[in-house]
């Protein structure tokens, strides 16, 4: 979905560098991967092409943070929220 995003800190040596990778358009989404010491992040289409990766090696990669965008279709409910308790 648009405005799905993710930041990846990384090491940089002296410094830290932050990058961010943002679902650009309608129907997109960003997937994460940890392969063989390397995170992928993509952006994927609704058919499951990949329009653009970033690669770290794992070893520099501070942090990863995940923002998702919340569902307009109620997928993504806040724990203990139960749609049949009445």
């Amino acid at each position: 979905m648009k405005g799905d995003r993710v930041e990846i800190v990384v090491d940089a040596g002296d410094t830290t560098r932050t990058y961010e990778v943002v679902a650009s358009r309608a129907g997109r989404r960003v997937e994460t991967a940890v392969r063989r010491g390397v995170v992928e992040v993509s952006e994927v289409t609704r058919n499951g092409s990949v329009v653009r990766t970033a690669r770290f090696m794992a070893t520099r990669v501070l942090a990863l943070v995940e923002q998702p965008v919340p569902r307009e279709d109620g997928s993504e409910r806040p724990l203990g929220d139960d749609p049949k308790a009445g």
